[in-house]
């Protein structure tokens, strides 16, 4: 994993998620590194839709692969406004684009200053370094 897997316009959790401004709304994935720690993605599975309510930290759904199943978390507490339906029918978006087409959720955050508790590029960077040691 290099330096080019971490976009620069991005917040980033522990978990591996990375979420992206947009407007008012927050849009949610997973990071090239959990993807790589997944392997081939066979399956995403949201436990919330547009209208409800999540808590930061909290899984909003899951998703599996070859290797196994892991939890999707909310990197901040807010109101989900879209979920991504097309990764029901083509969960390997996820190993294709995950910075783009296999977004996850968008929300609108409850305070939208919780984005700045998220991890920067640089140290999101180290925490890789971290995890794959």
């Amino acid at each position: 994993m290099t330096s080019d897997d971490i976009p620069a316009d991005l917040r980033y959790t522990h978990e591996h998620e990375w979420a992206r401004a947009v407007g008012a709304e927050l849009v949610v994935g997973i990071t090239a590194f959990a993807v790589e720690q997944l392997g081939d993605v066979t399956l995403v599975n949201f436990d919330v839709k547009p209208g409800d309510t999540v808590a930061a930290g909290k899984a909003f759904g899951t998703i599996e692969s070859v290797k196994t199943l892991s939890d999707l978390y909310a990197p901040v507490a807010g109101k989900v406004v879209r979920v991504n339906a097309d990764l029901a029918d083509k969960p390997e978006l996820a190993n294709e684009d995950c910075y783009g087409k296999a977004w996850m959720i968008a929300l609108i955050p409850t305070d939208p200053k919780a984005v700045a508790g998220l991890l920067d590029p640089v140290a999101y960077r180290e925490h890789v370094k971290a995890s794959s040691s």
